[in-house]
């Protein structure tokens, strides 16, 4: 980084969830060698920070000590006049509400390089996480934004007109803007909803009309807090999750803070081309998901003893695949040889775990056989036909691994062709938000789906300098595994393990972490 010229960014880090920033916003964040923050800017974003980047606080609270609006600009400048990159995170979008305008005529002023990158506002986020649209066709057919931080400055009787009116900061001015909107012609019966930290799991929400939000929300702190005043707030009830309808005219809180993974950080190791539908389980429970891609799929050396196997299809009596990379590379190389599932005729199909046997179905074919408990280790003990010069093939990964297997098929009498279908490496680096999530032992638990895996994580920790873990610093996080292979690994190489799936699928893997959570409250 040194000789490099400064540039600052200003970011928008949205209304407090990190799923809920852009892609860039993540990138920079990654990359950040200084950090000048808000106050509510949430602990998870700033796990996206390296540890090397230093951190400066700057944030603006209601009746607290506050930096300058002069000071950041200082900050600002300073840092990038120093060649470092520096991230001016805001809540929100950097324009709404944001005193963007003086931080950048000051960089201007100074000859500094910047660029600004947008962000979801709450004003936008707090009333769609909250179930509620800013606009309809009959009942709001357009919306305004405004700060009450000075609420004697608004104009009022203009304001009343507008159907649907979203008030930031205004929590500590609450009985000022219902006694206003009254005073200028808004009915008693008006639908209001105050939605305090929105997006985070202590989200909570209060409904009610114009005559009685005050007296509701009495006693309470809703700062930070977005209010939203129309009749669209009557439709949440018909846009909400069934299961939340009896709790429509009651204070609620976020169904996130009530989830058994809420508060809890979950690293999900993965297969790079690896959907995100074990994070998603996770994130349902109430989980923040990091995901630190630790398998890398690619094509075998050569493709010359599966295209052989391909060429005499007919001759096999059983296609054992193992797991959906075999289904998913297998069907991809028939495919590429002018071949569909029609060649499978005649032939019966095996398949290990979940997961695999839905990737075949994918394919429009259903599995002959899948072995109890979803392991490779029982497919000989349990299975269907007579192996006495029973014929076989077996896609698998080209560094082998089920030796075992094969031979216990080949004592039986059967004859197992093993051909490479794939090539499962290991990525060259640790993921940025990963590897700043380690860092700064922001981890709760650490998944793995196979053994792999767990080679390949390992590997990558001692591959990696930059991180400076304590010898300790597994103690305190949980080790999940998603069967008793895995397993073995883990004990192994990490020396611990805390969780293993009783059902080896993702399905069972969630439930044990569950579980295991719900056993520590």
């Amino acid at each position: 980084m040194k000789n490099q010229k400064g540039k600052v960014y200003l970011v928008g880090a949205g209304p407090g969830d990190c799923n809920l920033m852009t892609v860039r916003s993540h990138k920079l964040l990654s990359q950040a060698e200084v950090l000048i923050y808000d106050a509510l800017i949430d602990i998870p974003q700033l796990e996206l920070i390296p540890a090397t980047c230093r951190k400066i606080e700057v944030g603006k609270r209601g009746g607290k000590p506050s930096t300058q609006q002069q000071e950041i600009n200082r900050l600002l400048v300073e840092h990038c006049q120093l060649g470092k990159q520096v991230i001016r995170l805001k809540s929100g979008d950097p324009f709404i509400f944001g005193r963007s305008s003086s931080e950048i005529q000051a960089l201007i002023t100074a000859g500094c390089e910047f660029e600004v990158i947008p962000g979801i506002s709450s004003a936008l986020a707090a009333p769609l996480l909250a179930g509620i649209p800013l606009t309809d066709p009959v009942m709001s057919r357009c919306f305004a934004v405004m700060s009450a931080h000075e609420s004697d400055a608004l104009e009022w009787e203009a304001l009343v007109q507008i159907e649907t009116l979203v008030i930031l900061m205004g929590g500590r001015n609450l009985s000022e803007i219902v006694w206003q909107l009254q005073k200028h012609g808004r009915s008693t019966e008006t639908p209001i909803v105050i939605i305090r930290d929105c997006g985070r799991p202590e989200q909570q929400i209060w409904l009610g009309t114009l005559s009685n939000i005050v007296q509701q929300t009495a006693g309470q702190s809703l700062s930070p807090c977005v209010i939203v005043i129309g009749e669209v707030v009557r439709l949440r009830e018909y846009l909400i999750q069934p299961e939340s309808k009896n709790m429509i005219d009651k204070p609620l809180t976020a169904n996130n803070s009530k989830l058994p993974l809420a508060g809890k950080t979950i690293l999900v190791t993965r297969s790079v081309s690896q959907s995100a539908e074990f994070s998603d389980k996770l994130q349902q429970q109430g989980a923040r998901v990091i995901e630190m891609p630790a398998l890398v799929i690619g094509p075998p050396s050569t493709w010359e003893r599966l295209d052989s196997a391909i060429a005499q299809l007919s001759s096999f009596h059983w296609l054992i695949l193992t797991s959906h990379n075999a289904v998913d590379c297998f069907f991809q190389r028939l495919q590429a040889k002018g071949k569909d599932a029609r060649s499978l005729f005649g032939i019966k199909i095996a398949v290990v775990g979940k997961k695999t046997a839905e990737s075949l179905r994918s394919h429009s074919l259903q599995p002959d056989f899948i072995p109890p408990n979803f392991i490779a280790d029982s497919l000989v003990e349990n299975f269907p036909d007579n192996l006495q010069n029973c014929k076989i093939l077996f896609p698998r990964v080209e560094s082998g691994g089920r030796e075992v297997l094969v031979k216990e098929f080949t004592a039986k009498g059967a004859q197992v062709i093993e051909v490479p279908a794939y090539q499962s490496c290991s990525p060259k680096t640790i993921e940025p938000s990963a590897l700043s999530a380690l860092q700064n032992q922001a981890i709760n638990i650490i998944t793995f789906a196979s053994s792999k895996t767990v080679h390949n994580f390992f590997n990558l920790l001692e591959k990696s300098p930059e991180l400076s873990l304590s010898k300790d610093w597994l103690e305190s996080v949980c080790i999940a595994s998603i069967g008793p292979e895995t397993s073995k690994s883990c004990q192994n190489l990490l020396g611990k393990l805390d969780v293993e799936a009783k059902e080896y699928t993702l399905d069972g893997l969630t439930e044990a972490i569950v579980e295991w959570a719900q056993s520590r409250l």
